[in-house]
């Protein structure tokens, strides 16, 4: 078996979030992308408890939330991910700032 693609996780992401209810009405974006942050919040009080485990977890709800959200937006997260890769290729050291 192959590892998925990003294309592959966004749509497997999105999948269940629409089987279980979260798209029965247009999504909010604003209260979806607060949800991402409060997964990034739950994340940090993990590290902070020193809990890897959780830590880790509260990172994949993270990327759940993100793919499902790109899913439902129709955006191609995997390209648009390469495509701001190669432009920061040319972006100067530490992006031009020093800390």
């Amino acid at each position: 078996m192959s590892t998925p693609t990003i294309k592959e996780m966004t749509d497997l992401c999105h999948a269940i979030a629409k089987s279980k209810g979260f798209w029965d009405k247009e999504r909010n974006t604003g209260e979806a992308l607060m949800l991402v942050v409060t997964e990034l919040a739950e994340a940090m009080e993990a590290h902070r408890k020193q809990d890897p485990e959780n830590f880790k977890e509260e990172l994949a709800d993270t990327f759940i939330r993100l793919f499902d959200l790109c899913g439902g937006m129709g955006i191609d997260i995997e390209a648009e991910i390469l495509k701001k890769c190669e432009k920061n290729k040319l972006r100067p050291y530490k992006h031009g700032k020093s800390c």
